[in-house]
């Protein structure tokens, strides 16, 4: 089975240094496939909330997850900087498509690569609304 070629520093739009942690590494001593969802989901909301569109405790609509996948190519352990690219694939009128890449420091080619749909909803009812237009507009730089 032959794989597609991991994604370069050239699919991503923004970045966001992070460094793996001591109970990052699991008993084979590389970062357990858990910990990469943890990092696309710190990735996409912290650039929301730079952005002006989430507001975690107070703001209405919300985007909820609801769909993850992931692709590993090579290791990462602790001690061990990590650079997260972003990007947008899909802007639908209620769901967001996002392109992740998970990068050794400096790294030409992603050590794992994914994508992280969300649904944007009203924060009460949790049912799908609009993509509101400043949201749409911030997204649009990342496409």
């Amino acid at each position: 089975m032959s794989r597609t070629p991991a994604a370069t520093r050239s699919d991503f739009k923004t970045w966001r240094t992070m460094s793996t942690r001591w109970a990052d590494n699991d008993a084979y001593g590389h970062v357990n496939n858990t910990v990469y969802y943890e990092w696309f989901d710190s990735a996409v909301n912290a650039w929301m909330v730079e952005n002006g569109m989430l507001d975690i405790a107070h703001g209405d609509p919300i985007a909820l997850v609801v769909e993850t996948r992931c692709t590993y190519a090579a290791p990462l352990a602790f001690p061990q900087a990590i650079e997260v690219g972003l990007a947008v694939s899909a802007i639908g009128r209620s769901s967001i498509r996002y392109r992740i890449g998970i990068f050794a420091e400096g790294a030409v080619s992603a050590a794992a690569e994914g994508e992280f749909v969300h649904v944007v909803v009203d924060r009460a009812s949790r049912r799908p609304v609009a993509i509101p237009a400043n949201w749409r507009e911030r997204l649009e730089t990342l496409s």
